[in-house]
């Protein structure tokens, strides 16, 4: 079958006494031609790759621009000296956020999910409530395949991309996939998670995309943060008995709409917003004139990775 609404992969669940996840993991086999154990080695190849980045993660590395690296690791270290306010699980998924954000704009190797300027975000709700609660793996590569398939169908109705739709449609489509993952982890109805998607996806619609410099740094970085947190409120609003008063395939639908109605300014061009601020337009013409010595990039295994810098007062 075709991921093109929720209601229609519900319905065939229901119908075939299956649940989310097998229905799309069903559909990557039918499209890919692909066996079940195939499938699950995908998934779990991607799952495993998260991880490693995650682990991999010091904190020393700088981005180019010299905007972002290390505040993965200060989040921790504060996490570790101090009573986070949110407590330490959530302290931990805001740490996991931004150091997966900074892997990404530091070149390090990162999963788009659903996109390389939103990769922090699932990771940044999986990861610890892994860790933290002892889950089997196979129960991760579900949450996984539940993840993929609510992405399948945002990017069908709608879209997943910043330049086209904003980072709702970045930030947005990753925190409403992490936030069904974390309703089907903690055993929550299909209709539970249908609503945690739509209240994850509504709390960030109009989200405009303005990068600073036209990098994936400031503030897509932080974003992801907020994107994690998010999705955690819509899973525990939607397991709590919290409804969405707009059907999830409405909200969707509505995500896009605002996303093709989203001035070109707004999505990816780095033309407005915080892009265009005094201070954005000072990092943009320091970027320009060379302010930051220049750092060398070589091809290495068909990847690009980052020399060691010299060491600079950025």
């Amino acid at each position: 079958m075709n991921l093109d609404s929720m209601k229609e992969i519900l319905a065939a669940a229901k119908r075939e006494r299956k649940e989310f996840w097998e229905i799309v993991l069903e559909t990557d086999m039918e499209n890919r031609g692909v066996s079940r154990t195939d499938s699950l080695k995908k998934m779990s190849e991607v799952w495993h790759a998260m991880r490693e980045a995650s682990q991999l993660y010091t904190g020393e590395r700088r981005s180019l621009s010299g905007l972002v690296g290390g505040q993965g690791k200060q989040m921790r270290e504060y996490a570790a000296e101090k009573e986070p306010i949110g407590g330490d699980f959530i302290a931990q998924v805001i740490a996991e956020a931004l150091s997966m954000g900074e892997s990404n704009a530091c070149m390090r190797r990162i999963v788009a999910a659903p996109t390389a300027g939103a990769c922090g975000v699932m990771p940044a709700v999986l990861i610890p409530l892994y860790w933290q609660e002892n889950i089997p793996e196979e129960k991760m590569l579900e949450a996984m395949f539940t993840a993929s398939g609510i992405g399948a169908v945002i990017a069908f109705r709608a879209c997943i991309s910043g330049a086209a739709g904003g980072c709702q449609a970045e930030i947005g489509s990753a925190s409403a996939m992490a936030a069904g993952a974390l309703v089907h982890l903690r055993k929550g109805t299909p209709e539970q998670m249908c609503h945690a998607v739509a209240m994850a996806l509504k709390n960030l619609m109009g989200l405009v995309c303005d990068p600073v410099a036209g990098l994936v740094e400031v503030p897509c970085v932080k974003r992801n943060v907020i994107g994690a947190v998010n999705a955690i409120a819509a899973a525990d609003m939607a397991l709590a008995g919290i409804e969405s008063r707009i059907p999830v395939d409405e909200v969707i639908d509505a995500m896009g709409e605002v996303g093709r109605r989203l001035p070109v300014e707004f999505r990816e061009t780095a033309l407005g917003g915080l892009a265009v601020t005094p201070t954005g337009r000072a990092v943009k013409e320091r970027m320009a004139s060379g302010g930051r010595k220049r750092r060398t990039l070589t091809i290495k295994d068909a990847r690009w990775k980052l020399e060691k810098p010299e060491e600079t007062d950025a």
